[in-house]
């Protein structure tokens, strides 16, 4: 049995807060009357007001993905022309104040190019063109592994052969 670490409060919880949020409380009355911490439905509350019911109940089931622009866009107006992050979530539909806050830190530091996507994994090591005589070198390498592997093989089946007390 696998149970989702990342989401803790299930999606019976976030639907009555989603009701409540309708009614017109806010997120410390929901949190009091849900009883769960107040901080984790003003997360609710925030992505509620910024997206919609249908993303507050899928929270948790897949990782919204935004382009470039979207990050630069979003930042932008955040930390160059200070519109208050819940409208910069509403305006461009992020889900959660997160990536929010980590786009506006990258960009603070080190502008849109901080946001460029990076590529994954191990960078790919880049082999030097070889010349004719390390080539050389490298074919003699292999066949020396190549005639040492033959001898040991005839050794050990020469070995295999006087235990069985055969002839070889």
């Amino acid at each position: 049995m696998s149970i989702d670490l990342r989401c803790r409060h299930d999606r019976r919880l976030r639907e009555l807060a989603a009701e409540l949020f309708e009614r017109g409380l806010g997120y410390r009355s929901a949190a009091r009357e849900l009883g769960i911490p107040a901080k984790a439905v003003r997360k609710w509350e925030q992505t509620y007001r910024a997206t919609g019911r249908d993303c507050l109940l899928n929270m948790g089931k897949t990782q919204a993905r935004y382009g470039f622009e979207t990050k630069v866009s979003a930042a932008s107006a955040v930390v160059d022309d200070g519109m208050p992050k819940p409208e910069a979530m509403r305006r461009f539909g992020i889900a959660s104040s997160s990536p929010l806050d980590r786009w506006c830190r990258l960009y603070r530091e080190g502008g849109a190019e901080a946001l460029r996507p990076k590529p994954k994994g191990r960078p790919r090591k880049e082999a030097a063109p070889m010349t004719r005589e390390q080539e050389l070198e490298r074919e003699v390498r292999r066949l020396e592994a190549e005639v040492a592997y033959l001898k040991k093989s005839i050794a050990l089946k020469a070995e295999l052969r006087s235990r069985a007390g055969r002839r070889p």
